[in-house]
């Protein structure tokens, strides 16, 4: 049985950490919190969404970004200051443009691969993570909008999805809580809902059950390869294993170059509000199919009966973790103008930093050492592919243990 380090107590890494277990591996867990799933994995928008799979490198973006860069409030809002970690993310991230319809239809394949996994997982484990298979509205209010979601049905449709244009008075059969004036939008009635800070506690807790090695408020000083294997400096000195499994989100750039690789993870910044449903009248006007409003960039899921979670924006500014009153209050100004009977006199906000490749698609497999892996950078999709890329990665790790633990890459 050979000893596995697992280096992040997020989605990425319990899933992974999970799936090592059900390969027999021995499987040490270190994490800097004190609990699994109190940073990115904490309070995103709830979304297993393989309808969101599009890929961000589209010039549309880029133009879009450029347009909104001195709006404080705009979805998508970039630091102007230059670092060399931001430009290099960012030429690598217009150089990716050219596989941008690829990479869309290859992440809806990955995410749907995922759902069965995680589903089972949780099944298996007893897990209640406020699970809703109601679907995923997304709403467009104009033709443009609508017209380029089109487009990118053609694309999820190459990766398997199946979704369907409806119209405002179809919009309103599925969801009538929702107020406003919309063109058109897309169904995905595969998708689903849920807390991922439910659900990766919950696996966390099935990993201890299972044997593997917990190591909460536990921060990594140092790490490296030498020809014994993998070595980890927690604080207390170094720390054998025969491999490594690095799923430290932002962090894992920083780890990747004391390992011999550049993995160009860059911290996406994004907000959510939980708006608590203290009272029946706003339990019956919350909605319950989970909606993405395209013009806005923000998400929306039903947590249970008594939480309604709302998510979205993109800010570009370094490992900065401040939670800006001009960036939640758009959030809750859009809660109040779509669900009007909604009280957001209790909405707490939240940050969290994304750990987002240039090309926006996640580096799961081998390292240029032998011993090391990665599953990260997976961005605004990390609780939707995490399954589907910790089996990914198992098995990488599984085929290089039969022969001694040697580098063989995987996608």
């Amino acid at each position: 049985m050979q000893k596995i380090a697992v280096i992040g107590g997020g989605v990425t890494g319990i899933t992974t950490a999970y799936a090592l277990l059900n390969r027999g591996f021995e499987v040490t867990v270190f994490e800097r919190q004190r609990y699994a799933a109190m940073e990115t994995s904490f309070a995103n928008g709830g979304q297993l969404s393989a309808s969101n799979a599009e890929v961000w490198n589209h010039w549309p973006i880029i133009k879009k970004g450029l347009k909104w860069m001195f709006r404080a409030n705009a979805p998508l809002l970039v630091n102007p200051k230059p670092t060399w970690h931001k430009l290099s993310w960012f030429a690598e991230f217009i150089a990716a443009i050219r596989r941008y319809e690829r990479n869309t239809s290859e992440t809806a394949r990955l995410a749907i691969a995922a759902r069965d996994y995680l589903f089972q997982w949780a099944k298996d484990e007893q897990i209640d993570f406020d699970l809703e298979k109601r679907g995923i509205l997304h709403v467009y209010r104009d033709k443009a909008g609508f017209d380029h979601a089109a487009e990118v049905t053609r694309l999820l449709a190459r990766g398997g999805l199946e979704r369907r244009a409806v119209t405002p008075d179809e919009m309103r059969a599925l969801e009538p809580n929702l107020k406003g004036d919309f063109y058109g939008g897309f169904y995905t009635e595969s998708d689903a809902t849920g807390d991922i800070h439910k659900f990766t506690y919950g696996l966390a807790q099935a990993v201890e059950r299972r044997g593997g090695q917990m190591r909460y408020e536990t921060t990594i000083q140092d790490l490296g390869c030498d020809g014994d294997g993998v070595w980890i400096d927690a604080g207390a000195g170094r720390e054998r294993f025969e491999g490594t499994v690095i799923c430290a989100g932002t962090a894992s750039r920083w780890m990747a170059s004391r390992l011999g690789d550049r993995v160009n993870v860059y911290p996406v910044k994004g907000y959510s509000i939980t708006v608590h449903l203290d009272d029946e009248a706003s339990q019956s006007a919350a909605p319950w199919v989970s909606l993405l409003d395209d013009e806005t960039k923000l998400v929306a899921s039903r947590l249970g009966v008594d939480r309604f979670r709302v998510a979205g924006t993109a800010e570009f500014n370094g490992f900065n973790r401040d939670i800006r009153n001009d960036r939640i209050q758009p959030i809750v100004d859009w809660v109040e103008q779509c669900f009007p009977g909604v009280s957001t006199r209790r909405a707490v906000p939240w940050s969290g930093l994304r750990p987002m490749m240039p090309d926006m698609m996640p580096r799961v497999g081998a390292g240029r050492r032998p011993g090391v892996f990665y599953n990260t950078g997976h961005g605004h999709l990390g609780w939707t592919l995490s399954a589907i890329t910790a089996e990914q990665v198992s098995d990488a790790v599984a085929e290089s243990a039969e022969n001694g633990l040697r580098p063989h890459a995987v996608g």
